[in-house]
């Protein structure tokens, strides 16, 4: 076995299809199913099951998938590692941060950064934390942005933000003048939610099932001023994060009369290497965050 064939196979395991394969990998496609077959001659193993179109692994090629990440992530770190002793002057940090936090409180970091590394190239992956946690789990995405929910034993985090969700009303809904919200009649209500992915739909779910109600989702979005404008017209309810709610000037926060709060964290794959630029991100977001510098 060699690197090239291994991240071939990686490549095709993972896409399911040659031909996907081949265009992320810039080959023709015979390159690529050459390569996989002379693996398997190789091995003497049969790597995938082909119907048509149509592959995946077979047991053996899901034993060889585990071998292979963990191959190609340590060529990979080793190649950056002797790249980067000549010094921090050139790399790229790529980060997963979600939309709303994104939006409201990282965008003067963002930039404080980039003003101090002028040098590295900065590239911020939008999704929600449960897919920024996937794809650092995955190792198609170094570090990020996720909520501490401990299910996943894969990622080191590290504390960096304590928000607070608030349900989210127009100044002529019924609950306005409420001094606090139960979650039942929060979901008893129509509701403007992001989609799935996203912290706070899994949160509206979950509270959902523990509460035995089907929720009422009439609109469905990731864009933070399209939910603001369907709130304001009164085609339902939301929850969001404070500066989420003061940004539109005349919704109303409503506190949960249990605080549903969650812990935002820096995280990244462990045992895996950080980059010099990378590493730089994480201690200049965790100098320049204040809870998290307090931490």
């Amino acid at each position: 076995m060699d690197i090239r064939s291994l991240r071939c196979f990686q490549t095709v395991a993972r896409e399911t299809n040659f031909t996907r394969a081949a265009e992320k990998l810039h080959l023709a496609q015979p390159a690529v199913s050459m390569s996989i077959k002379r693996l398997e001659d190789q091995l003497g193993l049969k790597l995938f099951h082909r119907n048509g179109r149509r592959i995946s692994l077979t047991d053996e090629g899901g034993r060889l998938l585990l071998h292979a990440d963990k191959i190609i992530q340590a060529v990979t770190d080793a190649e950056l590692e002797m790249q980067e002793l000549t010094g921090l002057t050139q790399g790229q940090v790529r980060v997963g941060i979600p939309s709303m936090l994104g939006s409201y409180h990282l965008a003067e970091l963002l930039m404080g950064f980039r003003h101090s590394h002028p040098n590295l190239q900065l590239s911020v992956v939008e999704g929600g934390t449960t897919h920024i946690r996937q794809l650092i789990e995955q190792g198609e995405l170094d570090i990020g942005i996720v909520v501490d929910d401990g299910e996943s034993e894969q990622l080191e985090k590290v504390s960096l933000i304590e928000e607070e969700i608030l349900a989210c009303v127009n100044a002529e809904h019924p609950l306005a003048n409420q001094p606090c919200i139960s979650y039942p009649a929060f979901l008893a209500e129509e509701l403007v939610l992001f989609k799935e992915g996203f912290f706070h739909r899994q949160v509206t779910e979950s509270l959902a099932e523990r509460y035995q109600i089907t929720p009422k989702i009439t609109f469905e979005t990731n864009l933070i001023p399209l939910i603001q404008s369907v709130i304001r017209q009164g085609f339902g309810i939301s929850a969001l994060l404070r500066p989420a709610i003061d940004d539109a000037g005349d919704l109303i926060g409503i506190p949960f009369v249990e605080p549903l709060t969650f812990n935002l964290c820096i995280a990244w794959r462990k045992q895996r290497y950080l980059s010099k630029a990378n590493q730089s991100f994480v201690d200049y977001l965790l100098e320049h965050t204040p809870s998290a510098a307090n931490r």
